[in-house]
């Protein structure tokens, strides 16, 4: 039965799914594709024995539309909402900083994927604490972010360990 609202009506069946400390909003919108397409199938198969029932209002949420703006990274905020935030705006709109490094001055860098590690520094915020081999860790206001893989303005996107044998990053900000 429709209704005035805009996702307000009654629900016929629910699936419930777990989001992982890994999951980016593009692999959640596969996942949450293939449980929607598989819950249609069992709705239409045992549609006369389901009893439609309302939704509780008080757990619905709206979700404006994502801006590029939103998308620049303050690195004041803790490793872990960083970390959150590239995940979210993966794989649109990415997540973004601007770089300076010692072969160039100011660029952007587009953060693919970086996780938290245990690692302290005294360092202020958007500085280089480690860049070594396969390792680039960032200061965060609250902890350390390490980066997996990035775009630079322009190029391809890149595991780390590729972009530091090219480049040699002093700050982002």
């Amino acid at each position: 039965q429709m209704n005035e609202g805009l996702d307000t009506g009654n629900v016929l069946l629910e699936k419930k799914h777990l989001i992982s400390d890994f999951e980016t909003s593009h692999s959640l919108t596969d996942s949450l594709s293939s449980i929607g397409a598989s819950a249609i199938i069992e709705t239409l198969a045992h549609l006369s024995d389901l009893k439609a029932k309302p939704q509780n209002n008080n757990d619905a949420t709206y979700a404006k539309k994502i801006t590029k703006i939103e998308a620049q990274i303050d690195w004041n905020q803790s490793a872990e909402n960083i970390s959150l935030m590239i995940r979210a705006f993966n794989p649109r709109p990415v997540a973004q900083t601007n770089a300076k490094a010692k072969q160039f001055e100011n660029k952007v860098i587009r953060i693919i994927e970086a996780e938290t590690v245990q690692h302290e520094s005294s360092k202020n915020p958007g500085s280089i604490v480690q860049q070594i081999k396969d390792t680039c860790y960032v200061a965060t206001g609250n902890g350390v972010l390490s980066l997996k893989k990035v775009q630079l303005s322009g190029k391809n996107v890149v595991s780390i360990k590729d972009f530091n044998n090219a480049y040699q990053l002093i700050k982002l900000n």
